[in-house]
């Protein structure tokens, strides 16, 4: 039983790591998919500096959830990794890319800046679309037989994966847009706004698209939503139905507060937005790490490994969180001339 609690506790603390890379980095990303749309250089010189001062500590927690899948469940590890080799690859090469670009279009002159102005933007692009490529292969399942990945190398690439990675491409954006309303003042505000109002409208959309796709996946997804072909759970079905509700809800909001031209809101509403679709995922996987082949207990380490780094885990994630709240507040002001050329 101690283990099963342990296994639990990892699943739990890696599912909090990808939700905030996701919160937190889709933002940046979300920016970077925005730069096409902006009206000069100048403008995004200032998208750039809005994210300049916490855009590479955002990723800490990526590697935070992958390094914890790796070392708490190395049997999902191993099953997972074959599956979605193409995709991982391809979004880890796009992060380091855009990474490349955002310091060097900061130093670029002229054609210079204008060339790592188009690899940041499509680094952004590939990387938010690989990860929802990474999403959309782990949400429908991949071949496991005894513990090892048994199917081929294109396995994730289907029409569900590319669903998913477009509407993921659209709720980056929509961070993006919220994080800029939220960090910028003039006609980028503006622009934000509109691009908010456009973006929770398309996010929406997707959200529900891939929401009514995942019922598709496997029988026991519908199950989970007390969905049968012969009947509906009423008490299961009432007790879920919340969700679409409230995310319906977080749109509503995130247009009036984007017509009111308020701040802080959008992007919390955003994240809002993230979480409920995140819940919504993680009630129809529900009990599986590795989707309808393991449960965390099935895909742990041993006890006493597990429990080893938890003791470690334990007085390093106040300490992350702690910082990453420090520069956030630190950085809390709205951008301007001098932050952005500087």
């Amino acid at each position: 039983m101690f283990g099963v609690e342990l296994s639990m506790i990892w699943a739990v603390l890696i599912a909090l790591a990808v939700f905030l890379y996701v919160a937190l980095d889709g933002f940046d990303l979300g920016v970077g998919i925005l730069f096409p749309f902006a009206k000069d250089s100048r403008e995004r010189d200032h998208m750039q500096a809005a994210i300049a001062p916490v855009w590479d500590g955002n990723e800490t927690w990526l590697v935070l959830g992958g390094g914890g899948l790796f070392a708490a469940f190395p049997k999902a590890y191993a099953a997972l990794m074959p599956a979605l080799y193409m995709p991982i690859t391809l979004m880890l090469l796009a992060l380091i890319f855009r990474g490349v670009a955002f310091e060097f279009r900061h130093h670029g002159r002229k054609t210079g800046k204008k060339w790592w102005t188009v690899a940041f933007s499509g680094g952004s692009i590939a990387a938010a679309a690989s990860q929802g490529l990474v999403l959309g292969g782990f949400i429908q399942g991949v071949n496991v037989v005894d513990g090892g990945f048994v199917g081929g190398p294109l396995d994730w690439l289907t029409p569900f994966s590319l669903l998913v990675a477009a509407s993921l491409v659209a709720g980056y954006a929509l961070l993006g847009a919220a994080w800029l309303v939220f960090k910028t003042e003039g006609e980028l505000f503006e622009r934000a706004r509109s691009w908010v109002k456009r973006l929770a409208i398309l996010s929406a959309l997707g959200m529900a698209g891939v929401s009514l796709a995942t019922l598709s996946v496997d029988p026991r997804v519908t199950e989970r939503w007390g969905i049968t072909m012969t009947s509906i759970d009423w008490p299961t079905f009432a007790a879920l139905a919340p969700l679409p509700i409230v995310a319906g809800a977080l749109v509503f909001l995130l247009w009036r507060d984007a017509d009111l031209r308020r701040h802080s809101q959008p992007y919390l509403y955003s994240v809002a937005l993230f979480l409920v679709g995140y819940v919504g995922l993680a009630v129809s996987l529900w009990p599986y790490i590795v989707p309808f082949q393991m449960t965390p207990a099935e895909a742990a380490a041993a006890d006493n490994a597990l429990a080893l780094m938890l003791w470690g885990a334990i007085p390093m994630l106040p300490v992350i969180l702690g910082y990453t709240a420090y520069v956030y507040w630190l950085f809390r002001a709205k951008v301007t001339d001098e932050a952005a050329y500087h």
